[in-house]
């Protein structure tokens, strides 16, 4: 397919519809709503929550109907999964639907109330089990999963167990060989004595190798 048909320029009409997503997040979002009980909400306001409502259900539905498409094309190959991912990015689903779910969790944190009231999220939560079987097909998945679990230095020990660790072999590293193996483009790195291997984790990192 031409490449410029699936260009990272967003179209006028989905960057209009990405300024009334954030027009409806932010009239949600007044500062002195704060605490107030579900039975004192303004009409304005439950109208707003109304129409986000409306829009998400609308959203889910398009998402809903994409989303299984594309994971049969995607689980046909890694190369199917990256051309397919590469289009759903520049879609609705990659654009639209990461920010209003963290918007509605920012929104649900300020005020639960108004935010049940509106019923936006179950809709969301549909969404769940496409997006579930669309992620398992990414190469790398159970590395991902093992990483999130056991992220080195903060939960390692936590699933390893102490009686585990006694059986394994100790290795010692050398600061030479650190900065030789970091020399020869590995990523080592020291937390309270220890060396882990960040090389992988860097390549996923947003922050640049400076920064780690």
């Amino acid at each position: 397919m031409d490449q410029e048909l699936y260009s990272k320029e967003r179209s006028a009409s989905l960057d209009l519809l990405l300024r009334f997503q954030r027009l409806l997040v932010s009239k949600l979002y007044p500062a002195d709503c704060v605490g107030q009980v579900s039975n004192t909400y303004s009409p304005d306001l439950l109208g707003v929550g109304s129409l986000l409502k409306k829009y998400t259900a609308l959203l889910c539905t398009h998402i809903g109907d994409i989303l299984p498409v594309a994971t049969s094309i995607a689980c046909t190959s890694h190369r199917h999964f990256a051309e397919v991912s590469y289009v759903v990015d520049g879609d609705l689903t990659g654009i639209l639907l990461p920010e209003l779910v963290v918007s509605i969790v920012l929104l649900l944190s300020k005020n639960a109330g108004l935010m049940q009231e509106a019923g936006a999220i179950p809709l969301l939560a549909g969404l769940l089990e496409h997006l579930d079987r669309f992620n398992h097909l990414a190469p790398g998945k159970e590395r991902d999963d093992n990483e999130d679990l056991a992220w080195p230095g903060i939960m390692g020990s936590f699933f390893t167990g102490q009686s585990c660790r006694n059986n394994e072999e100790v290795t010692l590293i050398r600061k030479a060989d650190l900065e030789n193996h970091n020399k020869d483009g590995g990523f080592w790195t020291v937390i309270d004595g220890k060396v882990y291997d960040i090389k992988d984790f860097q390549t996923q990192s947003l922050t640049g190798s400076s920064i780690l």
